[in-house]
């Protein structure tokens, strides 16, 4: 699909403002709505204005491009967020609260227009769930879930298992495939081997270590969460 997606620049650099507005306009599809130098000038942006995308610097005064992503993570329908920053060291952070990408300055070309087709296919799935179906089996035979009826899926030893309400499925898809196809289906990512849809989340006790387990409907299995995504996870479910 060609859809126009509706991007914010926020880094608090007038030059990488500019560099970032150059790059994406040899994208189409992308409509720079706005730009914004300060954490909380973005986030009153994202508040009056509904937007797909968000490139998002990482050290912005009043408000960190961290902080402001988990602010974002409590909204309804926030916007899809790649990082473009001239720090590695927040890379951890970053895939905590779910950031499509990563990019390091000064931002490559090439790397930047994959982060775009990424984010392009994420806004085509939530834009027209009716469509995204998921399709699991061997070769023999094909079925198709509905992402409400997977209850997490797990990777190890290079075999992805989809748990559902219908059975246990394979699928040759990794992990962060799937999570691509199912963010936008309340499913988090809870472990380096585990996504989770977090519509049946019925307990979270402590493990060890930091760590914790959890209890869903419909399964016995009990799901490892990483001490790393213990308070992301519970950002995310807890009112």
């Amino acid at each position: 699909m060609n859809q126009i997606i509706k991007t914010l620049v926020a880094d608090d650099e007038k030059y990488s403002r500019e560099e970032l507005k150059y790059l994406l306009g040899t994208h189409p599809a992308i409509q720079v709505s706005g730009e914004a130098a300060t954490g909380r000038e973005a986030l009153a942006k994202i508040i009056a204005d509904e937007l797909d995308l968000l490139l998002l610097d990482i050290d912005m005064p009043e408000m960190s491009g961290i902080e402001l992503a988990a602010t974002l993570k409590k909204m309804k329908n926030p916007p899809l967020i790649i990082f473009t920053t001239a720090y590695s060291e927040y890379a951890v952070e970053a895939f905590k609260v779910q950031a499509v990408d990563y990019l390091l300055k000064p931002v490559d070309e090439t790397e930047l227009a994959e982060a775009i087709a990424h984010v392009s296919e994420l806004l085509d799935f939530k834009r027209e769930p009716a469509r995204g179906k998921l399709a699991v089996g061997g070769e023999e035979s094909i079925t198709y879930l509905n992402p409400a009826e997977v209850l997490f899926v797990s990777r190890e030893n290079n075999t992805t298992a989809v748990v559902s309400s219908k059975g246990v499925f394979s699928s040759r898809k990794t992990l962060k495939e799937l999570e691509s196809r199912l963010l936008s289906h309340s499913f988090f990512r809870v472990h380096k081997s585990y996504l989770v849809n977090t519509e049946v989340i019925t307990e979270m006790t402590p493990w060890f270590n930091g760590a914790f387990q959890l209890t869903l409907e419909g399964t016995d299995v009990q799901i490892p969460v990483s001490r790393n995504y213990v308070k992301s996870l519970r950002d995310h479910i807890e009112l």
